[in-house]
């Protein structure tokens, strides 16, 4: 069975951290790029944070840059997001995303919540 499951969210103060994990399993995990989305309330789904599938590249979106971290264990099938300093506008359900080209396909965990709030 093709699945990622998300895990690590909960609730933080402000300037915490906060360690996210995706588990995948029932397809080749080296062959995909992996990345990690988040949505928050009433707004779209946000790219936040991309790896390469030998971890050689990453990019992140400018609002995360130097706070957070990702990283990949293909020996291990996983994805993991270092969230450090939170801030409220972090708030958001976390997604776990894999993706490939040829032939195009798209796989999505199914979220995890993370709440900064005092």
């Amino acid at each position: 069975q093709v699945q990622l499951v998300e895990s690590g969210g909960g609730l933080v103060q402000p300037g915490g951290s906060l360690r996210l994990s995706c588990a995948a399993s029932g397809f080749t995990f080296s062959r995909y790029v992996m990345s990690w989305y988040r949505q928050a309330p009433g707004q779209e789904r946000e790219l936040v944070a991309t790896i390469s599938r030998l971890s050689g590249s990453t990019n992140y979106t400018d609002s995360v840059k130097g706070r957070f971290t990702i990283s990949r264990d293909n020996a291990k099938n996983m994805v993991c997001l270092q969230m450090n300093f939170l801030k409220p506008e972090d708030t958001a359900v976390y997604f776990c995303n894999a993706q490939r080209w040829f032939p195009p396909e798209r796989i999505w965990g199914q979220g995890t919540q993370v709440t900064v709030s005092s």
